[in-house]
């Protein structure tokens, strides 16, 4: 049982790197795209607030932990192979470059190894409803909507008092502004992603016996924002450049709105304990903002493989889980 809870441990920070990797591109794709910050900058930045804002709630963790598959039914393999489908499928997303929903795919490993190990009447359907698949439509639909509100009341405010200001200056107004936002972003994104895996490692130690209750221990924290801000660093390149170039041209006044309103949105996410993903806030964001301007901006086809990603990351993630927890049934 020990080596279970360890074993589940190391993925589960495995995961947590493939999820800053992956959501590099959230906190930094933008502000790379306009050159507010450099890329090394940007990620320094990113990093450190990832890890701060791995201390600000627990909300979602407990939705993980316990919200999907209650603590009396969950056990060490449901929670082994959850993890391993979850890490499979979210490191060939990253190495191809697409940005998507890695707490969705969390969301889909332990369904499908539930499903695979106690059929549909241990899921608990209602929590699921109202925290995760009400968060797969909000999600992408507040940041869409606040990416374009946003746009316009920044346009009106240039049009308003600053009509004879040089473009120049306004651009550097707002890439001024990014180096604020993009903490802000970084933030929100560990607030909500790190508990992703803090809930899969207390459920871990709760089901091993090693606590008596769903508390996250003070050093699951810390390693989780740890592992994730370092995820952040070091990988998920080809993300950013997805986001940050591929899908559209990126202005500083866009690039500004996007991340305050894509965090705004993430942090109140995060306090109702709904893991929503940070990619589809952002994303819907920045291209809220560009459909606005001008929808022939966004490359539609960039758009619809991410759009694609989203609908089949909780099925594929699903898949799985459910034949790893089946081939490690077998072994054992």
């Amino acid at each position: 049982m020990t080596c279970l809870v360890i074993l589940i441990i190391i993925f589960a920070l495995i995961f947590d790197f493939l999820n800053g990797a992956n959501d590099r591109a959230n906190a930094i794709a933008t502000t790379c795209a306009t050159k507010a910050l450099s890329p090394l900058q940007a990620l320094v930045i990113a990093s450190i607030f990832n890890i701060l804002g791995a201390f600000a709630s627990t909300r979602v963790a407990r939705t993980i932990g316990k919200g999907i598959i209650p603590s009396e039914n969950i056990t060490l393999l449901i929670l082994l192979a959850g993890i391993m489908g979850t890490v499979v499928w979210v490191f060939f997303c990253t190495r191809v470059g697409i940005p998507i929903s890695v707490s969705h795919a969390l969301v889909g490993g332990l369904l499908g190894a539930g499903l695979a190990s106690g059929g549909a009447g241990i899921i608990k359907w209602g929590v699921l409803t109202k925290k995760v698949f009400l968060g797969i439509f909000l999600g992408p639909a507040a940041g869409f909507l606040v990416g374009a509100v946003f746009l316009i009341l920044a346009t009106w405010i240039l049009e308003k008092f600053f009509k004879h200001t040089p473009d120049q200056k306004t651009n550097r107004f707002f890439q001024l502004g990014q180096i604020f936002t993009t903490p802000f972003v970084s933030f929100a994104h560990g607030m909500n992603d790190t508990q992703n895996a803090m809930g899969l490692i207390t459920a871990a130690l709760l089901s091993g016996g090693f606590i008596d209750r769903f508390c996250v221990p003070w050093w699951v924290k810390v390693v989780c924002g740890i592992t994730m801000g370092i995820g952040t660093f070091l990988m998920g390149w080809q993300v950013v450049k997805t986001l940050g170039w591929s899908l559209t041209k990126i202005e500083p006044k866009q690039g500004f709105v996007s991340e305050f309103g894509a965090g705004g949105v993430i942090v109140l996410h995060s306090l109702v304990g709904m893991p929503i993903s940070t990619t589809h806030v952002v994303c819907s964001s920045v291209i809220g903002g560009t459909v606005l301007q001008n929808p022939r901006r966004c490359k539609q086809i960039v758009a619809e493989r991410m759009i694609v990603a989203w609908i089949i990351t909780i099925p594929s993630a699903a898949l799985l889980s459910a034949f790893i927890y089946y081939l490690i049934d077998c072994l054992l």
